[in-house]
């Protein structure tokens, strides 16, 4: 395919009208901010917070308000800087971005989460701890919510097992009497672990739909060649 001159380029460009020039970057620009998610959350997941870092930071400058939504989950684009600042043990950092993140959204409860941890790392234990229990007390309120209103796409915690170690938590923390360590490193293993359940979730939720596709196909041949 033969390009146009730099000169008749253009001048076509010069006929199409602002808004839609508009439009064609911010597409190219949301584009841009969700490759650099993407990439981001694929380096955390792998446990390379350094590169995730890079990756979550430029998102955020290209959209400070860009949030992950994932099967009724989200999470705000500042509570993965956050999360990646916490995993490079830049904890100031990771505080700032979190409470940051937790302003915007009140309700994103994974922000929250490592808004307690980051705390507690930065010698605000009493708080840290507060926070933690309310992030665990809302994970788990979620998931209860979730598979109670939706009780044929229960995918999320379908053993209970984020589920039974939050109760723990909770009943380790009423105790008062517990190591800080030990409930700092189940909070980690519970962000780490919820964002591994966003992609069971997907999984799971594709193979359904994958099957009640091939189902609707079986039924709609065996009606076809019936008649």
């Amino acid at each position: 395919m033969t390009s146009l001159p730099a000169e008749s380029y253009m001048a076509t460009m010069s006929r199409v009208p602002a808004f839609v020039l508009i439009l064609l970057l911010a597409a190219c620009a949301a584009f841009n901010v969700g490759g650099q998610f993407v990439a981001g959350r694929e380096a955390l997941l792998r446990n390379d917070p350094q590169t995730a870092l890079g990756y979550f930071l430029a998102a955020a400058q290209g959209d400070p308000n860009y949030v992950f939504r994932a099967v009724y989950f989200h999470e705000g684009i500042w509570t993965y800087v956050g999360r990646a600042q916490y995993a490079t043990k830049r904890y100031q950092e990771a505080r700032q971005s979190l409470e940051r993140a937790v302003s915007m959204d009140k309700d994103d409860h994974l922000a929250r989460l490592y808004l307690g941890l980051s705390l507690a790392r930065t010698g605000d234990l009493a708080l840290g701890i507060k926070e933690i229990e309310s992030a665990m007390r809302g994970i788990y309120d979620w998931l209860e919510y979730i598979n109670r209103t939706r009780p044929f796409e229960a995918y999320w915690d379908p053993a209970r097992e984020i589920r039974k170690a939050i109760e723990k938590d909770l009943e380790y923390i009423s105790a008062k009497d517990f190591n800080p360590e030990q409930l700092i490193a189940d909070a980690e293993w519970l962000g780490k672990r919820m964002e591994e359940e966003i992609d069971y979730v997907r999984r799971d939720e594709r193979r359904q739909y994958e099957q009640d596709h091939d189902r609707r196909r079986g039924v709609s041949l065996g009606v076809g060649i019936g008649f």
